[in-house]
């Protein structure tokens, strides 16, 4: 076994531990914490591209998902404000078994599209001067603005999607107090009586 390949399991079941983590008990019951091992699990995967010498990609991993995004779900999290009863709610409900049946579907198919499209695949010699530009700034731009033109621009509208939900779920927990209007002129508020002198008044009576 060579040395990459050890790097790969290692990088590989690290991000699938992280993953895991942030799902399971007892991470994945604070939300904050399951923030903590999505960055770790990012780290890991900004790994495997630096190994397939996807080293923009590698990068951006870190800068923009580990650091940006990472940083405005945290922020939601803390507008969610989310409660000790909430926290610790473990209860199975029918929603959870219906969202973990989905997900199991969904993951069937993302395996089944994996398989279908590397069947007959072959390995690529990144050695090969042909590749020379793999993974490089012009080489990228040039694919995401040619190529891969439509799926960019679904995920930009997905992820604006995603944070038009995440500012209307942060604004449901939020209670607003509506402004007092102020009195009317010439209008004196009597103070109220403490209850020492409410008392005393009353004794004297």
């Amino acid at each position: 076994m060579t040395g990459e390949q050890i790097m790969f399991y290692l990088l590989g079941g690290g991000a699938v531990v992280a993953s895991a983590a942030m799902l399971l008990p007892p991470m994945g019951r604070n939300p904050i914490h399951s923030a903590i091992s999505l960055i770790v699990s990012f780290f890991f995967l900004a790994g495997l591209y630096a190994l397939l010498s996807a080293h923009m990609l590698s990068v951006l991993q870190i800068i923009v998902y580990a650091g940006a995004v990472m940083v405005l779900f945290t922020f939601v999290i803390m507008l969610l404000n989310l409660g000790p009863d909430e926290l610790q709610d473990t209860r199975i409900t029918p929603s959870r078994i219906a969202a973990g049946i989905l997900a199991l579907f969904v993951f069937g198919k993302l395996a089944t599209a994996i398989q279908l499209t590397t069947a007959g695949a072959q390995a690529v010699d990144l050695n090969d001067p042909g590749f020379a530009q793999f993974g490089t700034v012009p080489e990228v731009g040039r694919m995401m603005y040619t190529t891969f033109l439509v799926p960019f621009e679904l995920v930009s509208v997905l992820l604006l999607v995603a944070a038009v939900g995440a500012v209307v779920l942060a604004k449901r927990s939020l209670k607003y107090v509506d402004r007092p209007e102020p009195p009317p002129a010439g209008f004196e508020h009597a103070a109220p009586e403490s209850t020492e002198d409410a008392h005393a008044h009353g004794g004297g009576h």
